[in-house]
């Protein structure tokens, strides 16, 4: 039970699972790249005791593989584990209950309260130029706070259980932020901090915000929680931790007693640039107007560590956090949303682009399999479509439970391949595709007609096979593909998928106007894919391969790697813009095909570029974990 970041840091290093680098590093680009390399080693957390320009230490990595957050959470896991079991089905935890799991669900209910303790005195004063100002792209707008704790309420006078302490992006430098004295708050849509904002607004007054960082590990995995709403994060973070969650109010701002820094300050009226950003989905997230703080007090601990993460294409360490999460938050489910049995974003496609689940289909429960058809699949999925971060799914694929797989064995969401081809094999083009031509997307993709705004595609299957999948390169053999294709450039990442790299999209003279832009790429699309259409008229495996994906290849992504197919597909299209059909054809308004559906996943002139660093970062970063003898020089 952790009081503060260092004492889980001085753990971690008596189980040999964090190192110390002594030389100093530059929070400009390398100590990012640092964390990446060190990241896909498989190293170890690490603690930089020299930060260039910094007067603080800094760690990274600690939450970066399943055994260091299993061994963090040792002692609290199994009772944060056992109270959500109670909460997500009561009557069935009561059932099966041993006199052990009491004991257990007791102590996470005490450690659930947040405990009034503490006062300012325990800080010193310091500014946001004294933080690292770490930037980890090289197009980034200037230096992030990559793991904060951001805490409102919905009043200065609120209930302390009423507090929402999300991961929201806090932009400390650059663009026209005052230095020192301003702070960018990126928060995104359909997140507990936009109500507290719009009350505040409402009521005429300023909105109180507090940014804590470090503090307890548990502190930081509660902020990345998906709580339901009007539960507190703080209630998790205590049974996480295995300890009480202390605070005291100072001015009218909530202030962690445990954190190693607090930045305090209110919501200003008006809007700033905020951003580029480096981000989780692999590309950067542009400049745009977002609310920014006007800073009161940056608070800090005697001896604080400066925690940090970096994002990028997956999988980095968040990945570790939304396995973490799912593990502990697995039973509530089914609790959540009735007839769902599992989920999974997809961290290989950028979570939120894809999203598998698999639930009931009970509405006819006499029909026979080859009569079923998706129908409760459907209340379920749209159920899905505004539950929770679940809401920012841009592609779900959703299974019958009752239609298991050839094995006899239930349906695995966390299986890609094996559920994509389930789906595949079963679903019926013309009718089981439904889309939301215009509704609110993630603030990350990029892929819509503007920022929030774009489409979602709900692609549900049930009943029997509909047709057999293959994966035999030697099938192109007799597909004539149109002019400007090339039959060496076809890959079969999965069985019954085709990746196929597709002339590039021109783009000289495109319009910057990004529906303008949109219009321009469909009608150049929709002549591409018309012509490969017609190629596919006599192909006698078409329907064995339903799905075929337009993209560009480079010297690393080709397709043929599952996890390559998965990112380059999802993160790079939009439903209603660039998925086409064979024979396509729209009746009563619902759009249709037969197979194959072809999604057009090349690079547009609106889509942001991919995250990459140079070459001389990248050597600078391995010889310093090399000299520190953290990684082996190869």
């Amino acid at each position: 039970m952790y009081k503060n970041l260092e004492q889980a840091l001085l753990d971690l290093e008596k189980a040999g699972m964090l190192k110390r680098v002594k030389h100093e590093v530059d929070p400009n680009l390398e100590m990012a790249e640092i964390a990446r390399q060190v990241f896909e080693a498989g190293g170890p957390a690490l603690l930089f005791e020299h930060v260039k320009g910094s007067p603080f230490r800094a760690a990274c990595n600690i939450f970066g593989t399943e055994e260091r957050l299993q061994f963090l959470f040792r002692k609290s896991l199994s009772a944060t584990q056992t109270a959500v079991q109670f909460k997500s089905n009561p009557v069935a935890f009561f059932k099966k209950i041993q006199p052990i799991q009491w004991l257990k669900a007791a102590s996470a209910g005490v450690c659930a309260l947040p405990k009034k303790s503490g006062s300012i005195s325990d800080f010193l004063e310091c500014s946001l130029q004294d933080l690292p100002q770490l930037v980890s792209w090289p197009k980034d707008g200037g230096a992030f706070i990559t793991l904060p704790q951001v805490a409102t309420r919905p009043s200065e006078k609120a209930n302390i259980l009423t507090t929402n302490v999300g991961m929201y992006r806090v932009q400390i430098s650059g663009n026209e932020y005052k230095l020192g004295e301003e702070c960018g708050l990126h928060y995104q849509i359909k997140r507990d901090i936009a109500r507290h904002h719009r009350k505040a607004i409402e009521e005429g007054r300023p909105l109180k915000v507090s940014v804590f960082i470090g503090g307890p590990p548990a502190h930081t995995v509660a902020a990345v929680m998906p709580m339901p709403e009007n539960l507190s994060e703080l209630v998790f973070a205590g049974m996480l931790g295995g300890k009480r969650f202390r605070y005291f109010i100072h001015d009218g701002y909530l202030i962690s007693s445990d954190a190693d820094f607090c930045i305090l300050g209110e919501v200003q009226p008006e809007l700033k640039p905020e951003g580029p950003f480096g981000d989780h989905i692999g590309y950067y997230s542009d400049k745009h107007n977002f609310p920014y703080l006007k800073v009161e007090k940056v608070l800090c601990k005697k001896n604080a560590i400066y925690p940090f993460t970096v994002v990028g294409r997956p999988p980095q360490e968040d990945t570790l956090f939304g396995s973490f999460i799912h593990q502990v938050t697995k039973p509530m489910v089914p609790a959540s949303v009735p007839g769902l049995h599992s989920i999974h974003a997809v961290d290989a496609a950028g979570v939120h682009p894809l999203c598998l689940a698999v639930a009931s289909e009970r509405f006819l429960p006499y029909a026979k399999p080859e009569d079923r058809e998706p129908m409760e699949l459907l209340k379920t999925a749209n159920a899905l479509l505004g539950f929770n971060q679940a809401s920012l799914s841009k592609y779900l694929f959703i299974a019958a439970k009752e239609d298991e797989t050839e094995k006899g064995s239930p349906i695995d969401v966390n299986n890609v391949s094996e559920f994509f081809g389930h789906i595949l094999e079963r679903i019926n083009f013309q009718r089981d595709l439904h889309f939301q031509t215009a509704t609110t997307i993630d603030t990350l993709d990029y892929t819509g007609s503007s920022l929030n705004h774009g489409s979602k595609l709900i692609m549900a299957a049930a009943g029997i096979k509909r047709r057999e999948l293959r994966s035999n390169l030697q099938d192109i053999d007799s597909l004539e593909l149109p002019a400007g294709f090339d039959k060496k450039a076809v890959r079969i990442p999965m069985p019954g998928v085709l990746v196929i790299q597709a002339p590039e999209y021109n783009g000289a003279g495109a319009e910057t106007n990004r529906d303008v832009c949109n219009r321009d790429v469909c009608n150049r699309a929709d002549a591409l894919v018309k012509e490969l259409e017609a190629s596919l008229e006599h192909w006698a495996f078409r329907e064995n391969y339903p799905w075929i994906s337009l993209i560009d290849f480079d010297k690393e992504l080709d397709g043929s790697k599952l996890a390559d197919f998965l990112w380059l597909t999802f993160t790079r299209s939009a439903p209603a813009q660039d998925l086409y059909g064979f024979h396509a054809q729209t009746v009563n308004k619902h759009w249709g095909c037969e197979a194959p559906i072809i999604v057009d996943a090349r690079k547009k002139p609106h889509h942001q570029s991919a995250l990459e660093v140079s070459a001389d970062i990248k050597k600078r970063a391995r010889e310093i974990l090399i000299s520190e003898n953290i990684l082996r020089d190869e």
